[in-house]
């Protein structure tokens, strides 16, 4: 699914006037979350999943071309684990 048909979903099922304010619907909340974990807080949506900033630590890779060993730094992650209604809606 694109951008543009969530914006149609979102159009059609929010009762919004227009699509234009669907999609800034969008877009706001989008950022809100960006800027949320950013900052390195945690998202809950109850019954549909929670977002949160991982660490993952350094570690040794490969690169498949040559199979040369190459250190990969550590760096942060987003992680998305699902709530129990989206689960089961996609069962």
């Amino acid at each position: 699914m694109t951008k543009a048909e969530l914006v149609e979903k979102i159009y059609a099922k929010s009762g919004l006037e227009t699509k234009v304010k669907s999609e800034a619907a969008l877009d706001a909340m989008i950022s809100a979350i960006t800027e949320c974990l950013a900052s390195g807080d945690s998202i809950t949506l109850m019954g549909f999943g929670s977002f949160k900033v991982v660490k993952r630590a350094p570690r040794t890779g490969r690169n498949p071309r040559t199979n040369e060993k190459i250190e990969i730094p550590a760096c942060s992650v987003v992680k998305f684990l699902p709530g129990k209604t989206l689960k089961e809606a996609v069962k």
